[in-house]
Order: structure tokens, then sequence, then C-alpha cells
């Protein structure tokens, strides 16, 4: 049995009494304020990011004219190792050319560990002077804590997001929430390679710390989060407890304070495959599929939108200024009016198309026309094509009637996980939903109008949405509009990628917090880690799972944390335990669509409801029953799902549908005789 770090840290209360090391300076080598130097013996557990602890040998005058210790808080930054050896050729003489005699020599080399350390605090702050001469010593939890500044927020607005590990001690590391949330500074960026950064990891685990952590002010709503899945089952099991945790992550978690379980509140949206039926995500087993819905949108949703679906050599001055043209007379106008051949309200891509043919075919009567209230005929009909072909290009997400399935814009709930499925969604689609949900957010947040005041929005593969390759996209200016102004409206943005150096700058640049996983010497080798010690980066490329690099707004120096995996089923065992079930037949899908709802709902009862009805009215029965959830009442959902099922007319009989009239026509009476009345 594995002691208990309670234990551990007992027996280490001692060892943090005693000096491990000499501050020493040379003329060559001097210190200074920003750095220092010391020496320890060979089995000092000093290393590569341990914090020490220095207290001068001379006592100081405090502002209060008091004497009191002067002490310097540092991180390790360099070491190196070296013997009393003038040259190598001295050794191999003293072996007579023979490595085994060197264990047998009478004397042994005496050996120094040497040490620079970048200066994370001082006691007294001012004046700032050079580092003295002085002893060295472990900094234990409390020296962690005032080393990195978080004594003056880790009880109030402390977010834990890992333990800093020095041989057997464990210290928690807090992350300020004014400068992770908001409103001081804000927003996370997460960099390694693929695999073995863990950077989906850490996200989870800062939510987790996030909801259980962050306390709201008197005037605060909650918090909660929206995720975009775009790599399979990835954030698929949030709501499911992980496989099994170690009894060593188990003490990390009560060492933290956390409790080591999934989260509660989670909602799945995912938009439909091109069939409209069958929900276009992984998590289609029946034992979870409670907490899915569809994402499904109509043209009034997505039309303030529609640049995200257009090139940049569409929405030239001409089309732009003719969609503005459709949004402020025709889109948004409830008013009818012949003078634009408005001649009913446009509510879907139907009536959109309708309309467009009535303007075309008004252009075509007149010979010579030229344009149409002032817009260049050739600009209508590209704008016609690109608009009326949208509902192809996002199939399942963007439909032509007027049904639409969305997140419930105003209704967030503190604490919880509204999770955006894209992962089977094509690009030009997953570009629309970023665009639209975080758009959404923003105009929402604005208004106070949410219904929580901060939102986490998490983006992986930075890489693919907001590269620095000169581009302009549309979903590219949002992600650098939440950067820039989000912390003050309450948007907070965590995002992931592999490498760093090739997102826009901008982007990447006003995240407060910076998290380094496990990366690649040639990323490591760009510009944009000039400033990061030699020592740091080598340890970057070895660096194991759940150990990772921290650059926070109170930390002037970089810090190595270990966190433990988070309490949540990986996607690997998700799909183990909840395999995907293969798309379904129109039947079977209505089956599991319904249960969704009501569990209870047998199979045989809905498809005895659906036999012989029209399948787009049984898909927009189902929309309704969705949408009304409030409104089912005693029926519950299925008998509100039939209560608003149209019927097919019933097949007439041969006789039924050719009856003679009431009062004979002449063909009667060439047909029928007197004898038959």
């Amino acid at each position: 049995m594995q002691p208990s770090l309670e234990s551990i840290e007992d027996e280490l209360k001692s060892v943090y009494d005693k000096a491990v090391g000499r501050v020493i300076a040379t003329e060559k080598n001097p210190n200074t304020a920003q750095s220092f130097s010391f020496w320890t013996n060979l089995d000092s557990p000093v290393g590569i990011g341990t914090i020490v602890k220095v207290v001068a040998d001379r006592q100081v005058f405090d502002k209060k004219g008091n004497k009191v210790d002067r002490v310097v808080y540092g991180i390790v930054t360099e070491g190196i190792s070296y013997t009393d050896l003038a040259a190598p050729i001295h050794d191999f003489i003293s072996s007579e050319g023979n490595p085994q005699y060197s264990h047998s020599a009478q004397t042994e080399r005496p050996e120094i560990r040497y040490y620079t350390a970048s200066t994370l605090k001082m006691i007294p702050e001012e004046p700032i002077q050079p580092v003295s001469i002085g002893s060295i010593y472990l900094a234990d939890d409390d020296d962690i804590k005032e080393s990195l500044r978080m004594d003056s927020y880790a009880h109030k607005t402390g977010i834990p997001v890992g333990l800093y590990t020095n041989g057997d001690n464990y210290s928690p590391v807090y992350l300020d929430s004014r400068f992770l949330l908001g409103p001081e500074a804000a927003h996370l960026n997460v960099t390694g390679v693929s695999g073995l950064a863990t950077k989906t990891s850490i996200v989870q685990f800062l939510l987790t710390s996030i909801f259980q952590h962050h306390k709201d002010d008197k005037d605060d709503e909650g918090v909660a989060a929206v995720l975009f899945n775009v790599k399979g089952p990835d954030l698929l099991f949030l709501d499911q407890p992980a496989v099994e945790l170690s009894d060593e992550e188990l003490e990390m978690y009560r060492k933290l304070k956390l409790k080591p379980e999934p989260f509660e509140n989670v909602e799945y949206y995912a938009p439909y495959k091109a069939d409209k039926i069958n929900l276009n995500t992984l998590r289609t087993n029946e034992e979870i599929s409670h907490n899915v819905k569809p994402l499904s949108w109509n043209l009034t949703d997505i039309f303030d939108y529609v640049n995200v679906l257009m090139n940049k050599d569409d929405v030239d001055a001409k089309a732009d200024g003719f969609l503005q043209f459709m949004k402020e007379k025709i889109i948004n106008q409830d008013k009818l009016d012949s003078h634009y051949l408005l001649h009913k309200k446009i509510q879907n891509f139907n009536d959109l198309n309708e309309w467009f043919q009535r303007v075309l075919n008004d252009t075509e009567e007149g010979e010579g026309k030229s344009s149409w209230r002032g817009h260049a005929i050739p600009t209508i009909r590209k704008v016609h094509n690109r608009l009326t072909n949208i509902t192809y290009r996002c199939e399942g997400l963007v439909g032509n009637d007027s049904d639409s399935s969305d997140l419930p814009w105003g209704e967030f709930k503190d604490r919880t996980i509204y999770v955006i499925d894209v992962a089977g969604v094509s690009p030009l689609g997953q570009d629309l939903v970023f665009t639209r949900a975080v758009e959404k957010l923003r105009e929402l947040l604005e208004k106070k109008a949410l219904g929580v005041k901060k939102v986490v929005v998490f983006v992986d593969e930075l890489n693919k949405y907001a590269s620095n390759d000169g581009g302009n996209s549309y979903l590219k200016q949002t992600l650098l509009e939440i950067s820039e102004r989000g912390r003050y409206l309450g948007l907070v943005l965590f995002s992931a990628q592999q490498f760093k150096s090739q997102v826009n700058k901008r982007i990447v640049g006003n995240c407060g917090t910076s998290v380094y996983g496990r990366m690649d010497m040639d990323e490591l080798s760009t510009q944009g880690y000039s400033v990061m010690p030699s020592s740091i980066k080598a340890e970057l490329t070895t660096l194991e799972k759940g150990k990772l690099l921290i650059r926070h707004p109170h930390f002037n120096q970089y810090i190595f944390v270990k966190f433990p995996r988070p309490p949540i089923m990986t996607s690997q065992d998700g799909i183990d335990k909840f395999p995907a079930v293969p798309e379904r037949s129109f039947e079977d899908a209505m089956v599991y669509n319904l249960r969704r709802l009501d569990k209870n709902i047998k199979a045989n009862d809905v498809k005895e409801a659906i036999y012989d009805v029209d399948q787009d009215a049984v898909r927009k029965a189902l929309c309704k029953t969705e949408l009304n959830s409030k409104n089912w009442g005693k029926q519950g959902a299925f008998g509100y799902f039939k209560s608003k099922l149209t019927q097919k007319a019933p097949r007439s009989s041969f006789e039924e549908s050719y009856s003679p009239s009431p009062k004979r026509t002449t063909i009667d009476d060439l047909l029928y005789d007197d004898d038959d009345d």
C-alpha cells in the first residue's frame, strides 16, 4: 500500500527546515535582481523547475525601520555539474586509459551541482536589489503560495490547475479566476503535439475546477460552457464517470479539494444527416440518448451569417449591397409590399426561392432591363444561385422549411455544458455553426439576456480555424473579436492547437494564460519561444502525460504542474461501453428520437402512429414536440406528438372517386338510362 500524501508531507517537514545549498556569486557570474546562482550537493532533490527559497545571511531594514530577514524565491531554470578536473586528459591519465580503474581510485573527485534560478519574488519587494548571499531551502506549501503570489487570491478567486511537485511533495497551484474568466484578463490557450500533450484533458479538468471552485459575486448569474466537438467522440462522454482513477490520482483530487465526479449537467446538440431523421453524431446509443438534441436551422436563423457560406469572390460590393437590401426589405419585413414583389412573408428557403422566381420573371418581361430596384440582374442571379444551394451544401443542418431546433438561447443554466457535435459536418457547415453560435453568445451577453453571466467557449484545432496565413475569414474575425473584447462581456475563449506559432498572433497574444504540453523541437525553435530557457524547452520535448508548463499573469516565470486524469470517461472507453448505432431506418429512427424524450414510449406504438403518414409530416410533428416540451401536459411527449401529426387523406375506392353527380349531365344520360333511377 502506497503512503498517503499526508504521511509523506509529515516526513518532509524536517527537510524544509534544512538548507540544501548556498547562493554564490563570482566576478564572472554575478547575481542580479532577476537571477542568481547556487550550489547543492549530489543528493539534493533540486532540479529544473524546482522552486527554492533564499534566506540572506544578513537582515535588512523594512519600511518601518525594523530588521527583517531578506527572502527571495526563485525557480531553477538551468543546471550544470562539474568536478575539479582541469582537462579531460587528466582523468584519462589517472585511470591509465582503462575505465575500470576509475572505480578503484584512492581519492574520489569532488563534484558540484551548480544551478541558475530566475527570481519569482523578493521580500521586502523594495528596494529592488541583487540577490544576496544566503542559504537555499526547498519551498513548502506556504512558500509556493507566497512565491507565485497566490496567497492574495487562492482563498477567494483561486481555480486549482494542478500540483507543483518536488519529489514526493505536492503543492496546489491556483489560477486567479479574475485573470482566467475576466474581467482583469481572460482566455486560455493550450498547445502541444497530438495525443501526448493532453490538451483536451486539461480543458476538461479546468472546467471541473471552475464549476466547483468559481465563486459567484452577489450579482453573478453563474457560468456555463459551450464546447465544439470537432474530432470523433472526443467530448461525447462528459457526463460519464472515468473507468478507474488510481489511488495517487484520488489523493491529488483530495489535495486540490475537488470532487472526482463527471459533469452533472450536459446537453448535446448535433445536426441531422442527409436523411433529416438520423442525428449526425457518434452518441447514438439509446442508453445515453436522453440529453441529445437536434441542431437544425432555417432561413431566418442563418441569413445574417450567409457571408460565411459564400466565397470571397462572390461577396463583392454589389452582392453585399443586394444582401443588405434583402435583409432590410425582404427577409425581416412583416409588411407585404407589391413594389418589391413581396406577396407573403418570407419564412423559409421555399418562400425565398418563390420570391426569386417572381423577381427573375419580372426582369424578363421588360426588354433591355439591366437592373431591378437598383440592383444589377447578374448580381441578383449570382446571389440567387448561392443562397438557394445552401440547403444542399449544409444538408441536415439547414432545411428548406421553417422548422428549427436550436440551443436554449436566453435560458442557459449555471454550471451546465452545451456540447455542439460538428465532427461529422462539412468544413463549410462547421464554419457556420462556430460563427453563428459565438455571435449569438456575444449578442445575448451584451444584452445580459443569456441566462448566465460568463460563458467559456472551447475551440480545438485552432490551427485550422485561425491560422496566421494571412486569410481573413468570417470565423477568424469572430475569434479575434472574442480574444480582444470578450473578457468585458464574460465571453471567454479556451483554445487548443498543435502549433501555436501558426495561429494568429493577436488571438494567442490576448490569452492571459498559456499552457504547454509535450512539444516538438521544430515548434520550439520558432521565434515565439525565444524567451523560453533552453532547459525548459528540452524538458517540454520529453514531458510525460499529465504534466504541463503554465504561464499566468501572477506567475512571472514558467511553472511545471501535474494534474490528475479528468474524472470523465475517455472517448475510447465511451465508444467501447456505448458503441454508436449504425444508421437507422426511418421507423427505427423515429422510435429512437421519441424515446430520447421519454424512454417509456413503446416502439410498436410509434410505428403504428406514423404508419401511412407522410415522412415530412412526421418530421414536422417531431420538431414541434421537441420545441414545445412545456406544452406536453398530461398527454406527455408521445400524446403531443400524435396530436401534431397530419394524416394522409384516406385512399378512395374507384366507385367513390367516380360516382355520378347528384344532378346528371348530358353525358350522364348517355351513360345511364332511366331504369337506373
